[in-house]
């Protein structure tokens, strides 16, 4: 990546070739250094120079500018997010003000979706990478950015975070002690840009080769679920798949009231055996819909055969929250009795 300061006139491109993107110089922060680097996953910005500078007649001759000019215009490509009047916000029930990686997700971010998995740009996985990468990566930093406080209270932190992204941007910066020029600051941009842009790919390649097909099997298996058996409260896994945060998203998308899943069947691929767990109230909750029944809790093996009336027991929890069986047929009738138990949670 081509960068200059305003003042490293050695090392200065011509500005005559190719495109120019543009951010302010000095001291750099986490999303002007992302925004820069997702720039440079798009096309028609991918071989862009940058140049870094507070100069308005520079900054003019720049093809598209981040996170200074005070001017946000999509048709003119300025995406500076500082002025008083800015107020943007990504929508789809986000609320958080946008800082220039927010922008400048909001506006590539599809197509760089569609370029990194090689999806056609009108496939709806795009929409639901789309809006979860914001969720789980861009957001925070737009309200890092903005000083917006993570929590709503009076309460002071009982601990502090200085481990995350925006933080290990702004420790490339130069100490106050330290010496440092344009060229000095520019090698240290290019290291920050690469820094965010490394973990936004992670995130990208993880949400898109494996959040996303799982949730496409969670997906499938809920839709089949009347096939597993009639009262649809039991979903079934021919495979290990992460399928918590799945469920509740895909329910709630599906507007799915009445047979809520109860129980859960997969496969225990180390053990060679067969796992039934409680569906929990929420995604992050140790509270169960309806917990395996207390007759059978803290039981194993053959004490628990015998109490449930079901051969090849191998456990059940003492909260009731999962339980095991050496079949698929036995986690099944496991799960079918427990559903007809009247105690459970």
């Amino acid at each position: 990546m081509a960068t200059f300061d305003e003042n490293s006139q050695a090392k200065r491109p011509r500005l005559d070739k190719g495109k120019v993107i543009g951010t302010h110089n000095g001291t750099f922060h986490c999303d002007e250094a992302l925004a820069v680097f997702l720039l440079k996953q798009t096309a028609i910005y991918h071989d862009a120079a940058v140049v870094r500078t507070r100069q308005q007649s520079v900054l003019e001759t720049c093809d598209i500018v981040v996170d200074v000019g005070a001017v946000y215009d999509e048709g003119k490509q300025r995406f500076d997010h500082h002025q008083r009047e800015f107020s943007e916000v990504f929508g789809h029930g986000f609320t958080t003000k946008l800082s220039s990686a927010g922008l400048i997700y909001k506006h590539f971010g599809k197509e760089i979706i569609a370029n990194r998995l090689q999806l056609p740009s009108n496939d709806s996985k795009i929409d639901t990478l789309w809006l979860k990468i914001y969720k789980e990566f861009i957001e925070s930093i737009d309200g890092i950015d903005n000083g917006i406080s993570q929590y709503s209270t009076d309460q002071p932190p009982k601990y502090r975070v200085k481990s995350d992204l925006s933080s290990r941007v702004s420790f490339l910066n130069p100490s106050w002690n330290e010496a440092s020029d344009g060229g000095k600051m520019d090698v240290l941009f290019r290291k920050a840009s690469e820094l965010t842009g490394n973990e936004f790919v992670d995130r990208l390649d993880y949400y898109g080769k494996a959040w996303l097909p799982a949730r496409d099997l969670v997906a499938k298996a809920i839709l089949e679920r009347s096939a597993v058996d009639p009262s649809e409260q039991i979903v079934l896994f021919d495979q290990f798949v992460p399928w918590k945060e799945h469920l509740f998203e895909l329910e709630a998308e599906q507007d799915i009231k009445v047979s809520r899943p109860i129980y859960v069947i997969y496969p225990d691929e180390l053990a060679g055996a067969w796992r039934i767990q409680a569906v929990p109230i929420s995604s992050d909750s140790f509270e169960s819909r309806k917990a395996l029944p207390t007759a059978w809790r803290g039981l194993r093996d053959e004490s628990l055969s015998e109490i449930a009336g079901i051969p090849g027991c191998i456990f059940v929890h003492s909260s009731g929250f999962i339980g095991g069986n050496a079949s698929k047929e036995g986690a099944m009738a496991l799960a079918r009795k427990a559903l007809t138990a009247t105690d459970g949670s």
